[in-house]
């Protein structure tokens, strides 16, 4: 787990700790008590508590302590979600249900090679191929889109070219209906972010820019009817609030267009719309849960710094401007001081808000971005299963799925073996 540092790691480097926070608004977290670095030392001569110990590991001897609880903790989620469920699927879906467990199977083949993971996840798309039939989500993360796309990959990766075909056709045969609404859980964004997934993983043109063109000028069109009488190039609404999140708002709208074909007035829309949001995020550098909340309390990826962080860090890439990596590497601070979560899942939980430093990493190098996602990830490996046990950390409604529980956790190990290759499930390409 280590590479050099680049040339922006002066403009990113994060900055010193600011004073705790008290109140009501720090029940939400753990405060983060964990050193800005610890020395590197073999584990024979390792000292302090058992977190430190973990923490002064040299990479070698980390890795391997991830991927052991990485392959652990999967086996044991699918002994849960598929064994002991008889393999029946009641929830189809990469949020909370099976398609997640089969998502990590992918993950896991990803970094071991194990052609039983890779086969046991094809077997589970299929039985949620199965439970998905009919129903009208076409998203990744909560749809039917989510089930074909990802069986197509894992058709492919199998060889399985009937399969292949199987759920390309199923995929292409999603309904978008007039009513859908544009954001990333259940909207035109989670298709196309879908479309962009199987154009990464099988060919580019799997879904080709005319399949997709319609859609985007649909979401322009619907931001900047909404944007009348805002400041904001591109607004949008669920279940009538304008959200700014990843989930449900603008930070995940923005960050799927940016891998779309976009006209240069529709770049100009995108750009404008995450200046709007960096000159009127909360003076600590947290972002509204929704257009003019004055409620600073959310640190998740669903809702806050986690989410917008790593679509800033995305924008800096598209766009080479600095003002998007200093305002990711702001909204990290964010994380770093708020975000050791007592909650264990990706989308709300501190496995999600590891995500924001390894994001940060891949694109600068810099190795205190690093060594911060391993704090966050250590903390989980040396405290979760105590702290969950003792009911301090609450493991989801749904304990063993991707998004809310410890299937995202056993997530986070597997990428953390290898970090320069991870990616935040459903959201980063």
């Amino acid at each position: 787990m280590s590479a050099g540092r680049s040339k922006e790691e002066s403009s990113s480097r994060p900055s010193k700790r600011p004073k705790k926070s008290r109140g009501a608004m720090a029940d939400r977290f753990f405060p983060n008590e964990m050193p800005d670095y610890v020395e590197e030392r073999e584990s024979s001569a390792a000292t302090g508590s058992s977190l430190i110990r973990l923490l002064s590991l040299p990479d070698h001897e980390l890795s391997a302590k991830f991927l052991k609880a990485g392959v652990d903790l999967k086996d044991k989620i699918v002994k849960e979600t598929w064994i002991r469920t008889r393999q029946k699927v009641t929830d189809y879906t990469l949020y909370t249900g099976a398609l997640g467990t089969a998502f990590l199977l992918f993950k896991s083949y990803q970094v071991t090679g194990s052609q039983e993971d890779l086969s046991l996840s094809a077997k589970i798309i299929q039985a949620c191929d199965t439970a998905s039939k009919g129903l009208p989500f076409v998203t990744f993360i909560c749809g039917r889109a989510g089930v074909c796309a990802l069986g197509a990959v894992v058709s492919a990766k199998l060889k399985d070219e009937a399969l292949l075909h199987h759920y390309l056709i199923s995929f292409n045969e999603a309904s978008l209906n007039f009513f859908l609404p544009n954001e990333l859980l259940y909207g035109r964004a989670g298709y196309l972010w879908a479309c962009s997934f199987l154009n990464k993983h099988l060919d580019k043109n799997t879904i080709p820019p005319n399949k997709m063109g319609p859609l985007v000028e649909e979401i322009i069109r619907e931001g900047r009817r909404l944007s009348k009488k805002s400041r904001c190039p591109l607004m949008y609404e669920w279940h009538g609030k304008k959200y700014w999140g990843a989930a449900h708002g603008l930070t995940g709208i923005m960050h799927v267009l940016m891998d779309m074909n976009l006209k240069s007035d529709e770049t100009e829309d995108v750009k404008g719309t995450l200046n709007y949001m960096i000159e009127n995020r909360f003076p600590g550098g947290n972002y509204p849960l929704n257009e003019g909340s004055t409620d600073d309390r959310l640190v998740h990826w669903c809702h806050g710094a986690p989410g917008v962080s790593l679509t800033m860090a995305k924008a800096y890439e598209v766009f080479k401007e600095d003002l998007f990596m200093r305002a990711a590497s702001d909204a990290a601070e964010v994380v770093w001081n708020r975000g050791l979560l007592k909650r264990v899942g990706i989308c709300h939980g501190i496995s999600g808000n590891a995500y924001t430093f390894l994001s940060l990493y891949r694109r600068t190098g810099n190795l205190e971005y690093l060594y911060r996602a391993k704090a966050f990830t250590c903390f989980l490996l040396d405290r979760g299963a105590k702290l969950i046990a003792e009911g301090i950390m609450h493991c989801g409604d749904r304990p063993n799925s991707l998004f809310e529980g410890q299937a995202g956790m056993a997530y986070l190990f597997l990428d953390m073996v290898k970090p320069a290759e991870s990616g935040f499930p459903g959201y980063e390409l």
